[in-house]
């Protein structure tokens, strides 16, 4: 896998001497691969990713993963809430509505593949920027496979047949989620893991949830009923 390199003069060390045990996916939602590459390496706009991958399969590199970029913002995952100090931020070019095209599929495989064997990064902990920011951010939205990069062990999919979960939002924060309200987190869970969903909570919201927080409790010290 090639990688182009261009450096954003956004970053600066990992706070606590943090390494990075998480992975975030994003989406660009801009005009191409080169207007967000000019964006998250501009010093006014004081954002960056460790990655961004065209939708042709070309990744540039602009922060090298020992140090800290400004993707992640003020969301939390499980206890982590500086997340930027523990995380590797990937940037996909896409505009928010379309598909993601195989070669961008296929070389983000690659890359997080080698990204989380060099950190020991587990699956459950690669996660989407709207899975840390429910509410205020949505990417990389409903149109990415989740479920392909789960069956290459890359990421994680409920499975069907759980009993549903009491409590929603309780389920949720176990598996890792902010804590807030029931609606703004169904959102989130929907927009990941049944994109297209609609309607009040149902048992399958409930089943799913109750399955991903008992098998990837955020908090693995953490007892699950």
């Amino acid at each position: 896998m090639e990688i182009a390199h261009r450096a954003s003069p956004n970053h600066g060390p990992r706070r606590g001497a943090a390494k990075p045990d998480l992975v975030v996916l994003h989406y660009t939602a801009m005009e191409s691969a080169a207007a967000a590459l000019d964006r998250l390496c501009s010093a006014e706009a004081q954002v960056s990713a460790h990655y961004l991958i065209g939708v042709n399969g070309l990744v540039t590199r602009m922060v090298p993963e020992d140090l800290r970029a400004w993707h992640a913002g003020a969301g939390r995952w499980g206890g982590v809430e500086d997340v930027n100090s523990r995380s590797v931020g990937i940037e996909l070019d896409n505009d928010g509505v379309s598909p993601f095209p195989e070669p961008q599929m296929a070389v983000l495989e690659r890359l997080l593949r080698a990204v989380m064997g060099r950190w020991g990064v587990p699956p459950e902990r690669v996660i989407a920027h709207s899975d840390m920011a429910p509410g205020r951010k949505s990417d990389p939205g409903g149109r990415f496979d989740w479920r392909r990069l789960a069956r290459r062990g890359l990421s994680v999919w409920p499975l069907e047949g759980a009993s549903p979960a009491a409590d929603f939002a309780t389920a949720a924060r176990r598996f890792g989620y902010p804590d807030l309200p029931e609606e703004v987190l169904l959102a989130a869970f929907r927009l990941r893991f049944r994109p297209g969903a609609t309607g009040p909570l149902d048992a399958t919201d409930r089943a799913l949830i109750a399955d991903l927080a008992a098998r990837f409790p955020v908090d693995r010290a953490v007892r699950h009923a």
